[in-house]
């Protein structure tokens, strides 16, 4: 069985927002690789995530603010012969996203990007008061390319 692979939008961004979390990868001093999972909102062309005003991440996107996000799901262990470890594989649909950070320093644009992260694990409107605002750093993934893979499906 080969992987597919996608390239359809909508069946991207449906693979994404099945996704409960994301891994993105970045490139610290020295060329180091660094990836970190987080959680996530999306929205077409846009990937958002917050995290502390403070730590590796925030330094090294401010350095170089290309990344690579990953998203995976449907993962199920499959095999043809239950005896043959060769045999065994995992079908999945995934979503690599290629971009730039930008930050978001403006707070009603902040308020906006928590907004769709809270959107991507629950359907309650949330509201947040300004120090929570202020305390977090928010910023957004620009999307360049997206491209999927889906196996066993």
């Amino acid at each position: 069985m080969k992987k597919e692979v996608i390239s359809n939008i909508e069946v991207l961004e449906e693979i994404i927002e099945k996704c409960t979390f994301c891994n993105i990868a970045m490139i610290g001093e020295n060329n180091e690789p660094y990836i970190v999972p987080m959680n996530f909102g999306y929205s077409r062309g846009y990937i958002y995530l917050h995290g502390a005003k403070k730590g590796k991440k925030l330094a090294i996107l401010k350095l170089n603010n290309k990344v690579c996000v990953s998203f995976s799901t449907d993962h199920e262990l499959r095999w043809q012969s239950e005896n043959m470890a060769c045999s065994y594989s995992m079908k999945f649909r995934s979503v690599l996203a290629h971009g730039k950070v930008e930050f978001i320093d403006d707070m009603e644009a902040k308020r906006n990007a928590l907004t769709n992260i809270m959107k991507q694990y629950s359907e309650r409107n949330f509201k947040f008061n300004d120090p929570a605002v202020r305390e977090v750093e928010v910023f957004k993934v620009v999307i360049e390319k997206l491209e999927g893979r889906v196996y066993g499906y």
